[in-house]
């Protein structure tokens, strides 16, 4: 994204709708949050915690509704950001969004992932711009890390140091 875009840098489109990056999320297990290679970042699966808590539990389409699931996506990929930013020497680091990978905790008949993983790939487009389309997967699954509902991974490109 180039900062003279109308709205300007990540970090400020970020701050005019309201939010903040996060502390990034400790791993669970044997992992790091993001990885730099060469000039992409990749990020672990986020999940949808505030503040060291898991928001929500349980299947999308069962437990949680589609709307609430987006929210909770939305919250994930805001925790991708942090960690991405985490290796990209801050948030105005990241040159665009790649690839986004959703997961959904799906109850057997739920077929409206897409619709869930949306909550991510709108947030990245407000804070990039055009540089936030991305090629995206949206995934059913049965069961996610502490039964969570929804996870998100992605790929960036970073800027040159």
């Amino acid at each position: 994204m180039n900062p003279e875009e109308p709205g300007g840098s990540p970090g400020a489109r970020l701050a005019a709708i309201g939010l903040t990056l996060p502390e990034v999320t400790p791993p669970v297990a044997a992992y790091l949050p993001a990885v730099r290679t060469g000039g992409y970042v990749y990020t672990a699966g986020q999940l949808p915690v505030v503040d060291g808590e898991l928001l929500a539990t349980g299947k999308v389409g069962a437990d949680v509704g589609v709307a609430e699931a987006a929210a909770l996506a939305r919250t994930c990929a805001l925790n991708a950001l942090a960690a991405a930013a985490s290796v990209a020497g801050g948030l105005d680091g990241i040159r665009r969004i790649v690839k986004v990978t959703g997961f959904v905790a799906s109850a057997p008949t739920f077929t409206q992932q897409a619709q869930v993983v949306n909550g991510a790939s709108e947030l990245l487009i407000e804070v990039f711009g055009e540089a936030g389309r991305h090629a995206r997967s949206a995934v059913g699954m049965a069961v996610l890390p502490l039964n969570a509902p929804v996870e998100v991974e992605l790929i960036a490109e970073v800027r040159d140091t």
